[in-house]
């Protein structure tokens, strides 16, 4: 049977209310006809936009995500918003652990964690983002740094959560407006090394949870990208954020998967 592939991006602090809901109707529309059963397709606005956004288009096409949340439900946490809020919006997914909240912004692996486990006790699909700096890579310890995120992100978590667990691995050095790529053979080696650790975690059902690459995704590298065997899918930045550009993105890349 053919792999299932994921499709996603992060419009981080960029689009306002209009251009969101632009995009995702557009990005709908170019893509109604890829069949849902072979690519899952999801896009994590801001949260300003989240209200108008959740019912601006056929829910059916494309998930929608938040890019962060608080683990707690409700309490003084100034400036959070609480699963219980995301859920009033019905959002399929939440994104945890993105390198910037890690980096900017000071998250560690036991906060990830516990927004980890609020996501899935309130029937989200959570993404954990995973990746190593590009001082770690030099160091050569990259894969101690994703196992490490890893172990600690999924600590607790329950085998019957596995169904909702989704995994993005993003190097560092390879995010943003100056981010490198990583090479096909590099994100591979990772991808292995992941795919290795979740099934450490949560034995046989770990081979089910889906891993995307993210970091400078675009035309040139997605389908050299999408045919390696332990990449499930792409988790692609600005060359997403024009939906017939990424429209494009993904069917090159279903059509390299599919030869």
């Amino acid at each position: 049977m053919k792999k299932k592939l994921y499709f996603g991006s992060n419009l981080k602090m960029y689009k306002n209310i209009k251009d969101t809901t632009e995009y995702l109707k557009a990005l709908a529309d170019y893509t109604k006809d890829l069949s849902r059963e072979e690519i899952e397709l999801f896009i994590i606005p801001s949260f300003t936009t989240l209200e108008s956004a959740s019912h601006c288009y056929d829910r059916q096409y494309i998930k929608l995500g938040a890019q962060n949340m608080c683990w707690e439900e409700e309490g003084q946490f100034t400036g959070e918003i609480s699963p219980l809020m995301l859920k009033e919006l019905g959002l399929d997914l939440v994104m945890i652990g993105h390198s910037e909240r890690r980096h900017v912004f000071g998250e560690t692996d036991v906060e990830e964690n516990k927004k980890v486990k609020a996501a899935l006790d309130h029937g989200f699909t959570a993404l954990l983002c995973i990746g190593e700096t590009g001082e770690e890579k030099e160091f050569g310890i990259s894969p101690e740094v994703l196992r490490t995120q890893l172990k600690i992100g999924f600590h607790g978590v329950p085998v019957s959560q596995v169904p909702k667990i989704w995994v993005a691995y993003e190097p560092v050095w390879s995010i943003g407006v100056n981010g490198t790529p990583a090479t096909a053979d590099y994100a591979e080696k990772m991808h292995k090394v992941i795919k290795a650790c979740l099934r450490e975690i949560f034995g046989e059902a770990g081979d089910d949870i889906p891993v995307l690459y993210g970091g400078s995704v675009n035309p040139g590298n997605c389908e050299e990208l999408i045919v390696q065997p332990s990449i499930d899918g792409l988790f692609t930045g600005r060359a997403a954020w024009q939906a017939d550009k990424f429209d494009r993105l993904i069917r090159s890349s279903i059509g390299a998967a599919t030869r």
